[in-house]
């Protein structure tokens, strides 16, 4: 099903940031995966930018539920400070161990508590230890398989 836009002056196949409110908003109620992809890469390139806004004000009116929903996690990722990324990519890694915070500590030399720390954003751990954590969880998945 191709998009099309009612009663706008624009095209799905404009840029985004002319779409204003209304053209992402049918998007989100009416298009599919392309018209989605368009979104998020002008999300992408300006997390608080006008598309962003309007992305914004589309969600609290849009009917799709799902699309909805995606494009919020879209739109919250890309708004993610660095640190925010670090720790949560530690978290999954961690996560993905099926370790106590204990033994992965362990495991990667330092303390349950310092861990604990890297693994809240309180401190940001070192690309070292992000690397043993995560050879930690491929190593764990090999012996789980």
């Amino acid at each position: 099903m191709t998009l099309r836009f009612r009663n706008l002056e624009v095209t799905p196949d404009d840029p985004v940031d002319r779409w204003g409110v209304e053209g992402i908003l049918a998007a989100i109620d009416r298009g599919g995966a392309d018209d989605w992809r368009k979104i998020i890469v002008a999300i992408e390139a300006a997390p608080h930018g006008p598309v962003a806004a309007d992305l914004e004000e589309a969600l609290e009116l849009a009917e799709s539920r799902g699309a909805a929903a995606l494009l919020r996690g879209a739109l919250e990722r890309e708004r993610l400070t660095p640190e925010e990324r670090v720790a949560g990519r530690l978290r999954r890694l961690a996560f993905e161990t099926d370790l106590s915070q204990g033994d992965l500590a362990a495991r990667i030399g330092t303390s349950r508590t310092r861990l604990n720390s890297y693994l809240t954003g309180a401190v940001m751990p070192s690309a070292a230890l992000l690397e043993r954590v995560a050879e930690v969880a491929r190593t764990r998945r090999n012996e789980l398989v």
